[in-house]
Formats: structure tokens, C-alpha cells, sequence
């Protein structure tokens, strides 16, 4: 679409991606093929950092990735109550915030929008700009978090408890289950629509920035560009820290309601020492 403005057209802002290639009837956009373009980008660029990494932090990109790597596993293990069981899903989570903030930060590029196109669409559009694209990372992370849930749960009833606060027999607790169930679905429409409306806002800020000041565009624009970069690390962030909240919440609720059958049936032979009672003595645990 072009916005308008006072004086005659604004810049031509593409609110959806566009088609670029058919293949034996399948399409694909300039979002789709700049993503896959990004993925074997970032494999390269790993693949290279992990022959390159020390026993101390480097610098440059190769120290950027190990604080990043660093960074998001004391996240993930310090959000569970039992470190180990989140050091399992350490390389999803790390792997998507990566995925993510590369993406985001490729609309910074000049290669984006208008520079390259293919008939009137341009060729290349970043993929956290596809709202297709950001609802399917949802979906992923979400299905892998439902996943883990109830794997870590012990299974799918256990897992179903932790939606409610008491007993599902009670009319009221039972809606509150149902309510939460109802949220806890729609957190992938959340995840994904928040990462796709902060990249696309961000993209079209810079645009118009960019043609309000005719020739000294990149100037009016550097502000933008600067703040987008903090906003494209800070959406990648809240992606995964969100991602790993639901995961952490359910499983944790699970292990200490585990915990706490557990305790509820200990026999005599696992109580602790001080509330024993004594063979030959009134017991001496409170009195009694």
C-alpha cells in the first residue's frame, strides 16, 4: 500500500509479503525465500564460531555468541527448580533466540524493500516481517513446550492440574481451569503477533523517516535505526523468556504437587529423625 501525506505519495509500504517464485504450483514469497536465505547465513556463521571458540570468552562475534549462549542457558536452567531438567531444552531456546535475532536485525540491511525487486514486488523482505512465518515459530515453540510439559509432568492428567488452583469438582475452581486452558492456547497468537507487529512497525517507521527527509534520509532515519536495532534483541528476548516461562511454570507446578503427594504418605520409616517417637518414651515430637 502507499501511505498518503500532504504533500503528494508517501513511500510504498508492503504490509504482507509478496510472490516471488512458483515452482510446480508451490509459491514462494520474499519472506520465505530471505529467511532461508538468513538460516544457511547463520548455520555458516555458527558452524564457524563453534571452531573458534576458547576455553575464555573472545572477542567480536565470537565472544557475542558465547555471552548470547551464556546468557540464555543461566536462563533457562535458573527458571526450572531442578537445573537439569531445563539444561535439556537449553539448545531449542538458545537456537530460536538466535534464529529470531538475526532475522529481526536483517530488516536493517540494505538489501530490504525496495533495492532489489522482482516485477513490482521487491525481492527480499525480512521473515519476522511475515506474520505466516512468526506464527509458525509459535506454533514450534509452543508445540515443544506442550510437548515437555507433560513429558516432565509425568503425564497428561498430571500436566491438566496445573491449571487448576483446587478441585475441579468445585464450579467455580473449574471454570478457572477452563479459563486458563482457554489463555494458555492462545499464547502462540500472542508470541507470534507481537514478534511480527514490532518488526513490521519498525520497518515502516524507518521508511517514512527515510523519505521525510528526501536526500537527507539516511540521517532522519539513523535515530530509528539505532532504536530498532535495542528493539529487534529486546523482541528476540521477550520471545524466548516467555517461551521458557510457560514451559517452567507447568513443570515446576507439576514436580511440587509430585513433591508434595510425596510428603503427604511418608511412612514411619521416612520421617525425619526429630519427630520420631522414641521406643519407651511418651513422644517427645510437640508434646505428645
Amino acid at each position: 500500500m502507499t501511505l498518503p501525506y500532504i504533500f503528494g505519495s508517501g513511500p510504498t509500504v508492503y504490509v504482507a509479503p509478496q510472490t516471488v517464485l512458483n515452482f510446480h504450483g508451490l509459491t514462494v514469497t520474499n519472506s520465505e525465500l530471505y529467511g532461508w536465505g538468513i538460516i544457511v547465513v547463520i548455520l555458516v556463521l555458527f558452524i564457524w564460531a563453534a571452531h573458534k571458540v576458547k576455553l575464555y570468552p573472545g572477542k567480536g562475534f565470537i565472544g557475542f555468541v558465547e555471552e548470547g549462549v551464556t546468557f540464555i542457558t543461566n536462563l533457562v536452567e535458573g527458571s526450572f527448580n531442578r537445573p537439569g531438567v531445563g539444561r535439556k531444552y537449553v539448545p531449542y531456546f538458545v537456537t530460536v533466540f538466535f534464529f529470531i535475532l538475526f532475522n529481526n536485525w536483517s530488516e536493517l540491511l540494505p538489501v530490504i524493500g525496495d533495492a532489489f525487486r522482482h516485477g513490482s514486488a521487491p525481492l527480499l523482505r525480512p521473515f519476522t516481517a511475515d506474520l505466516d512465518a512468526t506464527f509458525a515459530i509459535g506454533v514450534v515453540t509452543m508445540g515443544l513446550v506442550y510437548y515437555a510439559s507433560v513429558k516432565e509432568s509425568g503425564g497428561f492428567g498430571i500436566y491438566l492440574r496445573h491449571f487448576f488452583v483446587g478441585s475441579p469438582k468445585n464450579p467455580l475452581y473449574f471454570v478457572i481451569g477452563l479459563l486458563e486452558m482457554f489463555t494458555d492456547l492462545t499464547r502462540v497468537i500472542s508470541l507470534s503477533l507481537r514478534l511480527y507487529l514490532n518488526v513490521t512497525i519498525g520497518m515502516i517507521v524507518i521508511d517514512v523517516f527515510a523519505y521525510l527527509g528526501s536526500f537527507a534520509g539516511p540521517v532522519t532515519a539513523l535515530p530509528f535505526y539505532l532504536v530498532e536495532i535495542f528493539i529487534c534483541m529486546l523482541q528476540a528476548y521477550i520471545f524466548t523468556v516467555l517461551s521458557v516461562m510457560y514451559l517452567a511454570v507447568a513443570v515446576n507446578h507439576a514436580h511440587d504437587h509430585n513433591d508434595l503427594s510425596h510428603d503427604e504418605y511418608l511412612t514411619e520409616d521416612e520421617l525425619p529423625e526429630t519427630i520420631k517417637a522414641e521406643p519407651g518414651k511418651v513422644g517427645n515430637a510437640g508434646g505428645v
